[in-house]
């Protein structure tokens, strides 16, 4: 006799906003089943994850959860008040085998003595990963569990689901863990969940076939209802009881036409280089740096020339994105020299990706600086060229009630869509990715991947997503700790081929403390008094300052003209960028008045 699944639903249907989100779904899971949940970005995987935890309720239909089953979600955004360190939240669980999870916290590289009420959130996100591999469900629902995870943590996440015996439900952007971990497939698509008893690595084939077998079909029925329709107008005089049977089969045929639901197709993205930098684009010579006491970055040399697609890996804290900063220019190294080239357009899309929630799609395209544009305007500029912002926006899958939906009400992944859309609307040479992929579905993955391979400028890559690395990068910088930070050619995958066995030097590397820049430092009280220049600089800021004001009033005087745009689009976007500069300074130089003030202060 056939054992029940350990969780069932059945003829699930959900409406969000008026909107159904899912209608008629059915989905089970087994004992000891490794199942991959995937979809589009905004199809509801995460909802239809949470609805399987009870989490979220249904509008129809049953969910079923065999009895003394334990099913276990990964919360997106974990609550760790009561408990005083991570290791306390993370063995909460198993408090007589607290060692389960000391194992967990070492192997995602987390230290378990942090205080919970200090931990940032992507440390609370591992812990409460800990907190799941330690109890050992027999139903692990988990929702990219690899955000906020270096290539290390995610390689020992992938032997944790390749050994365990635990069944599990994954949501991940990460294709080379679904593909060794799950050994079958749920493709939730256009409301409807379908089922292949094949992990990741054969989904692609599998959605492909489906796509030719609908596609063949829908063609079948144009014919027929064309075939239909020409019976109609030649074939009407007399036999009229089956010219009425006929007519009304054409109007079902035209029903089911209609009601079709169709598949979203890829988005039209593009990405243009602007003008060609130099051949050299960045030399570094025995370049150092160091925060609080630790060396990140010690005597590293490199030189990236036009072309080159530049990965860095290494552990979260290693010093990727200190390195990063300085090649191109917005830190200074402590030692060392860099040269950079000729006629660079940088384009920086951070893994932060910060957006106002309260804003409207519409106004976070209008009012991004970085597209020359401001305010309510219904146009911005696209690679110099001027685009209406809801055609700008389909071009990324966004339809116009979304484009005047607050932000607040994306998906991660739609999210990552908005910042490729502001990121690719500029004309660049060097571009910088900081962890691109993450929360991208296959479909815009790809994409990403080949508009990247097109690309004709530079790219500079910080992943920890090892597949995406190997289809795009030329060499490979690994940061392996105590400084070091080492050049390969080829992808990640030829980086490990080159230790052969055993763990690499970047899985050897502690991750160094995260120190603020000495610029936002607060300024040291050890001094008995101020430096000369110290008291120049604050005898000297409060007139910058006042300068610097009035430029900014006078920029914002000509940027309120609402003609400037369309009469002159050039010295628009001259003004915006030289409102953008001073706006920084400003606020630099007020920085910079504060701290002189309280180190004032605190020597009197």
């Amino acid at each position: 006799m056939a054992r029940p699944p350990i969780l069932s639903l059945k003829d699930i249907s959900l409406t969000f906003g008026g909107d159904p989100l899912f209608s008629g779904v059915d989905m089970a899971a087994g004992d000891g089943e490794r199942l991959c949940l995937v979809g589009r970005n905004g199809s509801g995987k995460s909802t239809l994850l949470k609805l399987a935890a009870g989490q979220v309720g249904h509008d129809a239909g049953d969910r079923f959860v065999q009895p003394g089953k334990h099913i276990a979600y990964l919360p997106q955004d974990p609550d760790l008040s009561g408990y005083a360190t991570l290791l306390d939240y993370a063995a909460a669980d198993v408090p007589d085998e607290e060692y389960k999870a000391e194992m967990a916290l070492e192997g995602l590289r987390l230290d378990g003595s942090l205080d919970t009420a200090t931990a940032s959130g992507g440390e609370k996100r591992r812990a409460a990963l800990a907190r799941l591999l330690a109890a050992e469900p027999d139903l692990m629902l988990l929702d990219e569990p690899t955000n906020h995870l270096d290539i290390t943590a995610i390689e020992w996440l992938e032997e944790t689901l390749k050994a365990t015996r635990t069944g599990f439900i994954l949501i991940s952007h990460d294709r080379a863990l679904m593909a060794k971990v799950t050994t079958a497939t749920l493709w939730l698509d256009r409301g409807v969940v379908r089922r292949s008893d094949k992990g990741f690595a054969g989904f692609e084939d599998w959605r492909d076939k489906i796509f030719e077998e609908e596609d063949a079909a829908l063609h079948k029925l144009d014919q027929k209802i064309k075939r239909e329709q020409h019976w109609i107008v030649h074939g009407v005089s007399g036999r009229r009881k089956r010219n009425v049977r006929r007519v009304g089969e054409l109007a079902a045929l035209r029903e089911q036409r209609r009601t079709h639901l169709h598949r979203a197709g890829p988005a039209a993205m593009a990405l243009e280089s602007g003008g060609a930098s130099g051949k050299l684009v960045i030399e570094a010579k025995e370049i150092s740096k160091g925060f609080g006491g630790r060396t990140l970055i010690d005597g590293f040399s490199t030189k990236i020339m036009r072309g080159d697609r530049v990965a860095f890996v290494g552990p979260n804290g290693a010093g990727k994105t200190t390195l990063l900063k300085m090649l191109t220019g917005e830190l200074e190294p402590d030692d060392g020299t860099i040269r950079r080239g000729a006629n660079i357009a940088l384009a920086t899309l951070d893994q932060r990706r910060e957006l106002d929630g309260t804003k409207t799609l519409w106004e976070t395209m209008t009012e991004d600086v970085l597209l020359g544009v401001k305010g309510s305007n219904d146009q911005i500029l696209v690679r110099g060229r001027p685009r209406h912002v809801i055609g700008y926006l389909k071009d990324f899958l966004f339809d116009e009630k979304q484009a005047r939906g607050p932000v607040s009400a994306l998906s991660g992944g739609e999210r990552a869509r908005l910042m490729l859309a502001r990121i690719m609307a500029r004309e660049s040479n060097l571009l910088v990715l900081d962890e691109p992929t993450n929360d991208l579905d296959i479909e815009t993955l790809d994409l990403l991947q080949d508009l990247l391979a097109d690309y004709d400028g530079t790219l500079l890559l910080v992943s920890h997503d090892r597949d995406f690395i190997d289809r795009i990068a030329t060499s490979t910088i690994a940061m392996e700790g105590d400084g070091q930070a080492i050049e390969y050619a080829g992808g990640y995958t030829d980086y490990r081929a080159q230790w052969g066995t055993g763990d690499l030097p970047i899985a050897r590397a502690k991750p160094a403390p995260i120190t603020p820049p000495a610029a936002t430092q607060k300024p040291s009280t050890t001094a008995k008094k101020m430096s000369f220049k110290q008291t120049h600089r604050l005898e000297k800021l409060p007139e910058e300052m006042e300068g610097l004001e009035a430029e900014i009033g006078k920029l914002e005087k000509i940027l309120a003209d609402p003609e400037l745009y369309a009469r002159d689009p050039a010295r628009f976007e001259k003004a915006t960028n030289a409102l953008t500069e001073r706006q920084g300074k400003l606020q630099a130089a007020e920085e910079e008045w504060l701290e002189l003030e309280e180190l004032r202060d605190a020597l009197a």
